[in-house]
């Protein structure tokens, strides 16, 4: 992905551009699973928000999980800074706090938001501060934004389960924000589902994960 900047501290939020007040128009539907992007959702579906740097990649990630396992619909925006409303290249300059985030909206009664953290988890390498690979600045860090006290002891157990396992592979501490979720500020049309067939059929992301398996519903050890 482009970047107009490589600001790898976080600034403050009154150092943070202004934004505006009117949202970024969203797509009627999904590219590929041709649902809503935007809310209302279904009764009883849920959400997970997450950053794992460049959000082309990791979109494609969870949309091809598939509807047939739970999963309702998924957007890329803009989340856990300051700017309302932003653009990406104002995103992009490190000016607005944001980190590039994916919405997953999900049925819980197919896949659990434990399921998603185990994708989230080996999806990219949390243990990176504010780059992820050769993307480097704050919009590229990596971020849980929980909806609830459950996701949010669910984020947290999963860390701590995943650590130990990293430090066996030679990885560093984990660097993940377990944060509340703020707004999520939609993307522009063209980053919707960017890497799908009908917009980008040969596109490129770099997000990659560790190579390590998160141990969910496995015994923890320390060792």
């Amino acid at each position: 992905m482009f970047t107009f900047g490589r600001k790898a501290t976080m600034i403050e939020p009154e150092q943070a551009l202004p934004g505006r007040d009117t949202p970024m128009p969203v797509p009627d539907r999904h590219e590929v699973l041709g649902t809503p992007l935007a809310p209302p959702y279904p009764p009883g579906s849920e959400i997970a928000d997450f950053g794992m740097g460049c959000f082309w990649g990791v979109e494609r990630t969870f949309w091809r999980l598939g509807a047939e396992r739970g999963i309702i619909t998924t957007a890329v925006g803009y989340q856990g800074g300051y700017t309302p409303n932003p653009t990406y290249e104002e995103v992009c300059t490190g000016a607005t706090g944001h980190t590039e985030a994916v919405r997953v909206v999900f049925d819980p009664e197919k896949i659990s938001y434990t399921d998603l953290l185990k994708v989230f988890w080996e999806g990219h390498d949390p243990t990176q501060g504010f780059r992820q690979g050769n993307d480097v600045g704050t919009q590229y860090r990596s971020m849980i934004l929980y909806h609830s006290d459950a996701q949010k002891a669910a984020a947290e157990s999963t860390r701590d389960a995943f650590q130990p396992v990293l430090a066996r592979s030679g990885y560093g501490p984990i660097t993940t924000e377990i944060v509340p979720a703020g707004p999520f500020y939609f993307a522009e049309d063209y980053h919707q589902q960017y890497l799908s067939d009908a917009k980008n059929p040969n596109g490129y992301c770099g997000v990659g994960g560790t190579g390590a398996t998160c141990p969910i519903g496995v015994a923890r050890t320390d060792g």
